[in-house]
């Protein structure tokens, strides 16, 4: 095992050439809207075959079927990655908080991982840091 001291993400794009996982250089040090303006470029370069080939590795993907409509699903781990995170579909639900029902947007998320790498409760406490991130980025925007 080799350990990075960056973040890079893998993040899957559906082209009409396949499947392609550009990587998303030092995530850790961009905001969520540098994020999406650099992941746009990325799927546009995927999908106009303008993508360079050392640009198509990372240690982690993210994935998701939400755009087709799917919900959960099991993503699985292509070494040399060590996780895989899967995005599903976001719906309006009522849930029961504080004796009363409340509208909410749930987006269900799928978290696969190496085990002999991630232990389970590493994990746990990534999910819920991924929650709380995007609770407060969600806020945000309905707030602007």
């Amino acid at each position: 095992m080799t350990l990075k001291k960056y973040y890079h993400i893998g993040i899957a794009v559906d082209t009409k050439h396949g499947l392609m996982v550009p990587k998303l250089r030092n995530a850790d040090n961009k905001n969520i809207t540098l994020i999406g303006t650099e992941l746009k470029k990325l799927s546009d370069q995927c999908r106009n075959l303008k993508i360079d080939k050392k640009e198509l590795f990372g240690s982690m993907t993210i994935t998701s079927l939400g755009g087709i409509g799917g919900s959960f699903f099991t993503p699985i781990i292509n070494y040399p990655e060590v996780a895989i995170l899967g995005v599903g579909k976001s719906q309006k639900k009522q849930i029961f908080i504080d004796g009363k029902f409340i509208t909410r947007t749930i987006l269900p998320l799928s978290l696969s991982y190496d085990h002999r790498i991630i232990d389970g409760a590493e994990a746990a406490r990534f999910n819920n840091d991924l929650k709380d991130n995007l609770g407060k980025n969600f806020a945000y925007k309905l707030a602007v």
